[in-house]
């Protein structure tokens, strides 16, 4: 018993940090109604400021410029602490200003997507600042010093510590909440915005105060943290980000102590897991710790049932137009060429970037399909095409299950996972089921892609996956002593085509007509007899098969299967081009394809500018919070929006000359 005992307290700096972090997400929930999945990268950032002055630098977040301000040696940890403080407020600020100030009348979506972009981005300005380094150790703040509770229960002081100074600012900000009038006028915004302007409070400063404060909370609790975990890119990120937001779900984004409570049970009990692992032989020994919360989210959204509380926020905006789709002879024929054309004769680095391009699109088609016709979410779309690939290199190489019956097979396998992530979407949609897919996702690749029976053997370089072949055509792209075969592009190619005319034809069918009649008003949808709920199942399992068949493509393409290729930053980049090039078309994801990451266009870019291709993340990241807030549909929606502007001008054009004429005569 005192053996678990002593797991459970060891797990308390975990839990503290969990709490702390849901605690933030309360707080800039309740100023601005925005739930800021960036707010572990945000956190990140800080801590990494922190521990560069301690280092004597300064770190500048700012691309292409002078990278650290050097001191010359070590400010001290006041003054450390102090300017990381400073940096996360200033930081906090300019992000609900310049990001989601512009989106505070938008659709979730918009919102979830803006928040992919800013983890994106501080990612990548992580990566730039510290490319050789994946971790790195701070030294000790808190006292560590073993406090021994009992004769046979000794555990370190600092986990302590931190749930102390965690208890401890929660009280600050639910009695800050409670009575002061700053605290009941954010409250108050909460409840209803409309109600708070007739008060005389102005929605932007409680919400740009709401960031700023929230931000130096997240700010603390990474600094102090930073000597207890190795400090790194994914910890702040995503590993206590999760839980927090199943903590923050369970106080239902508004209430304080229910949400710190339940943050610090989450880390507590994950804490145990370890222990367990350790004594029982049954128990799994990998994946549990990260499905405790998505089981958390799992379980509050289905017994609550409800969305993130509303706002009276003053307007709004429609989600992004879904076109019709136009199959003809000249819409398929002209890109078949072109790409053709660009295998025959490129050489083998463009050609490797239309591989890359034409993958990308398949899993862009994925999302057009679940985000542009349904308009669900999904943060998970990587972790289904990783079970597909590793599924494939089962059964291709395993049970000798020949092409094209392996991928189907596996991509099936892929639509099973993806029904049971998206079964909380019968219940909820928009911020919610963005949670629970993100949470899902995280569980699938911990839980699934570190299974040594899985992965295989690292040493042999992973799971193998032999070439696909149709007969005595061998389709693969190394085969022999030749590499980067056309064939295989143009198996890509004709894959590629086939997903691109199914989508299309499921938007002109009665099919597509039913999920946009499900994606504008579900209530409406239900009134005139249509099932939503198999609606919403057909949509998420259409999804995952297509985005395991992208899976099998990437496997395919480098003959070996990695957890590395199927993580979540891939889900989460994934979204952000899909997004970019337009989530709600077929041409929106072929668009998407180009301008992904050592896709076609960044490829060129590396061609013309050198260097410039090195920050394909954070340029992917900049350039889909931009389209988040300037244009939603994307960069074919802009494009069908010129052209048919023109075609306007045009047609009057045409109409006023021909007025003109009738008049004279």
């Amino acid at each position: 018993m005192n053996d678990y005992l002593f797991y459970l307290l060891l797990g308390s700096g975990a839990g503290a940090i969990i709490a702390g972090f849901a605690m933030g997400l309360v707080i800039s929930y309740q100023g601005s109604g925005i739930v800021n999945f960036a707010y572990g990268a945000i956190a990140m950032w800080s801590a990494y400021v922190y521990a560069e002055l301690r280092n004597g630098a300064y770190l500048l977040p700012i691309p292409g410029l002078l990278d650290r301000y050097h001191f010359g040696r070590d400010v001290g940890f006041t003054w450390a602490f102090i300017l990381a403080l400073l940096t996360s407020a200033l930081m906090g600020l300019l992000i609900y200003v310049l990001v989601f100030r512009p989106l505070r009348d938008a659709p979730a979506l918009a919102r979830v997507v803006a928040s992919v972009g800013l983890i994106i981005v501080m990612i990548g300005l992580k990566d730039r600042r510290f490319p050789d380094q994946l971790a790195m150790r701070v030294d000790p703040i808190l006292p560590r010093k073993v406090v021994t509770i009992s004769d046979t229960l000794s555990v370190p002081r600092d986990g302590l510590w931190l749930l102390m100074i965690v208890l401890l600012i929660t009280v600050v900000v639910w009695s800050a909440s409670k009575y002061l009038k700053f605290g009941l006028a954010t409250r108050a915004a909460a409840e209803n915005e409309k109600g708070a302007v007739l008060l005389g409070h102005s929605p932007d400063f409680l919400a740009a105060s709401g960031w700023v404060v929230s931000s130096m909370v997240g700010a603390v609790i990474a600094i102090l943290a930073a000597p207890l975990v190795q400090l790194n890119g994914s910890i702040f990120t995503f590993g206590f980000l999760i839980p927090a937001l199943g903590a923050a779900l369970i106080g239902k984004f508004r209430h304080f102590w229910p949400t710190v409570l339940t943050g610090i049970a989450i880390g507590m009990v994950q804490s145990t897991f370890t222990k367990m692992q350790l004594d029982f032989s049954w128990w799994p020994k990998y994946g549990m710790r990260e499905g405790l919360p998505f089981l958390v989210i799992i379980v509050t959204m289905m017994v609550s049932g409800e969305r993130l509380p509303e706002r009276g926020a003053v307007g709004g905006w429609k989600l992004p137009f879904v076109p019709q789709a136009k199959v003809t002879w000249f819409s398929v024929g002209a890109p078949l060429v072109m790409v053709s054309a660009g295998i025959i004769f490129l050489g083998p680095l463009w050609r490797a970037a239309i591989m890359s391009s034409l993958i990308a699109s398949v899993l862009a088609l994925s999302l057009v399909v679940l985000i542009g016709f349904g308009g669900q979410t999904s943060l998970a779309q990587m972790a289904f095409a990783g079970i597909s690939g590793f599924a494939l290199s089962k059964l291709a190489s395993n049970y000798d299950i020949p092409f094209p019956f392996a991928p189907i097979l596996a991509a099936l396998g892929a639509m099973f996972f993806g029904l049971l992530v998206g079964l909380p979407a019968l219940r909820v949609r928009g911020t919610n089921l963005a949670i629970v897919t993100l949470a899902g996702g995280v569980t699938i690749a911990e839980f699934v892609f570190k299974q040594p029976w899985v992965i295989g053997g690292v040493n042999n370089g992973g799971a193998k996956v032999p070439n696909p072949s149709l007969g005595d055509w061998n389709l693969g792209l190394v085969y022999g002593n030749k590499t980067s075969r056309p064939i295989f592009a143009f198996f890509l190619v004709a894959i590629l085509t086939i997903l691109c005319l199914m989508v299309a034809n499921i938007r002109r069918s009665g099919s597509g007509r039913v999920m946009l009649a499900v994606r504008g008003n579900e209530r409406a949808s239900a009134a005139v007899g249509i099932n939503n709920t198999h609606v919403k199942m057909m949509m998420f399992a259409l999804s995952s098969f297509i985005a395991g068949m992208g899976g099998s493509l990437i496997a395919y393409r480098f003959g070996a299967v990695s957890d590395l290729s199927y993580g979540t930053i891939a889900s989460l980049t994934a979204l952000s081009f899909a997004y970019l090039g337009g989530i709600t078309s077929v041409s929106g994801a072929v668009t998407a394809g180009i301008v992904a990451a050592s896709g076609v266009s960044f490829y060129a870019m590396n061609q013309v500018v050198g260097s410039f291709g090195t920050w394909e993340a954070l340029i992917g990241g900049v350039l889909l919070i931009v389209t988040a807030i300037m244009n939603p549909e994307g960069i074919a929606g802009a494009l069908r929006t010129q052209s048919g502007a023109a075609r306007l001008k045009k047609q009057n054009a045409k109409l006023a000359k021909d007025s003109a004429v009738s008049v004279s005569t």
